[in-house]
């Protein structure tokens, strides 16, 4: 019987503390990983992301200063933000940059996921992730098996019509083309 060793390598703080405009991108065909409270471990390959980009961007929950929602995407990169839409969606962040930057990545969607609330519902995200670091994280965390970019697209972010022009046309949503390593050649 034949076996292969698979390494993946969790992604350190460091890649988080860099521009969101390099990470949201550079998140596509990393590995999400979840333990689950019943002992089981699932990787999704990250499908979709989309970039809020601090206090500047008016589609950006930290555009209007720090609150007790936002305080964690005030602080250095590699943390998670959740927050609860519709009374019964949490939504999954990673915080970028460094401090006081308030940025984060969205991640709208994972592997045959699409849409961050179900995104939220198939991992079982609760308040309590909110300002979990995903370098020491025992139960959520990024992976990297393969060090090549993924190939993506760009298009404008959703759900934003609020925030006006120029930020609904921002094509800070990125979506997953081609896997890393999978590139045509």
């Amino acid at each position: 019987m034949n076996t292969v060793n698979i390494q993946y390598t969790r992604l350190t703080g460091e890649f988080f503390r860099r521009d969101v405009l390099e990470v949201a991108p550079g998140l596509l065909g990393k590995y999400l990983v979840r333990i689950f409270p019943d002992g089981s471990i699932r990787r999704f390959m990250i499908s979709e992301t989309e970039a809020y980009r601090g206090t500047d961007d008016l589609a950006c929950h930290a555009s209007k200063g720090m609150t007790p929602r936002t305080e964690v995407m005030f602080r250095n990169g590699g943390l998670v933000y959740v927050y609860l839409i519709y009374g019964m969606y949490w939504m999954l962040n990673f915080v970028t940059g460094h401090e006081g930057e308030a940025s984060a990545v969205l991640i709208r969607g994972i592997e045959d996921i699409s849409g961050p609330g179900r995104t939220g519902r198939i991992l079982q995200l609760d308040k309590s992730f909110y300002g979990e670091n995903l370098e020491t994280s025992p139960r959520i965390w990024v992976e990297e098996y393969h060090p090549d970019p993924a190939e993506y697209t760009t298009h404008p972010r959703v759900g934003i019509a609020y925030a006006g022009e120029p930020w609904v046309s921002q094509p800070w949503r990125f979506k997953l083309s081609l896997p890393p390593g999978n590139a045509e050649g």
